[in-house]
């Protein structure tokens, strides 16, 4: 693989790697790092802690403050921070501005808009300011991308893993009805609206079985949660992995929400 920088320019990046990836599914940690180390950066992994969603979310602004002071001190030092979600990385750059009032608290108003300035999602890292182009690469399957709101509406991503899709050998990308749709997971709005949600993720489910799709993927693994299990209930054969996996060619755990057959 090879990405636009000059020799010995190794920009040091902070990988967040968001509260869902490190309790469920560790190895888009791994994959994310190792794309990042193959666009010529080093990857360093501060402490980490939630980006404060959920509480901006709901209203809490209080306890988002306290997260977001958290993460802006822990990647102080990073050249970049680069987020395999759309949906933590559209809270850094977007809303922690919005967290710190400019007129009375100018310091720390500064230091989130610094942050939110250095702050991308994966694929959009990858391509927008690395220039990545991938070599090598081989997944054999017909795959279909879901494209979750906050990285679309929020970050404009939306061509970006297409275009490193397309240059994975054997791969097939099949569009699927209604690809910019929400999936109905939408962080807490699974929770408050369980029937609504499970409503929308369903249609989503039919229109990547009707695309001739083997494997679903996306770049926010709280849609892919959301997605994997609906596949399941409903008895479709879809696979769901995250984008990062397949990009890094890091495919051989076994599907989200698949059982590990070597540990039986």
């Amino acid at each position: 693989m090879s990405a636009s920088s000059e020799p010995g320019d190794r920009p040091r990046v902070g990988l967040f790697v968001t509260c869902l990836v490190d309790l469920f599914r560790p190895g888009v940690g791994f994959a994310a790092a190792t794309l990042i180390e193959q666009a010529g950066c080093e990857v360093v992994v501060p402490e980490q802690t939630c980006c404060g969603q959920p509480a901006y979310n709901s209203g809490d602004r209080g306890d988002a403050r306290v997260l977001a002071e958290q993460v802006i001190a822990n990647f102080s030092g990073c050249d970049y921070v680069v987020v395999p979600s759309g949906s933590c990385a559209g809270t850094i750059r977007e809303h922690y501005p919005r967290l710190f009032s400019e007129a009375e608290e100018p310091e720390a108003h500064a230091r989130a808009m610094a942050l939110a300035a250095r702050t991308w999602e994966l694929a959009a890292f990858l391509v927008d300011e690395r220039g990545l182009e991938l070599d090598g690469v081989r997944f054999d399957g017909t795959v279909t991308y879901h494209d979750a709101c906050a990285g679309l509406r929020e970050l404009h991503v939306r061509e970006q893993p297409r275009r490193l899709l397309r240059q994975v050998a054997g791969l097939t990308l099949s569009e699927s009805e209604g690809c910019e749709e929400c999936c109905g997971f939408g962080g807490t709005f699974c929770v408050k609206y369980p029937e609504i949600s499970t409503r929308m993720v369903s249609d989503k489910c039919r229109r990547f079985a009707a695309s001739g799709a083997d494997t679903v993927l996306a770049g926010d693994l709280g849609c892919l949660l959301n997605i994997a299990g609906r596949l399941s209930r409903e008895g479709h054969e879809l696979k769901a992995r995250h984008v990062a996996e397949v990009l890094a060619g890091m495919t051989d755990a076994p599907a989200i929400g698949e059982a590990d057959e070597t540990l039986r």
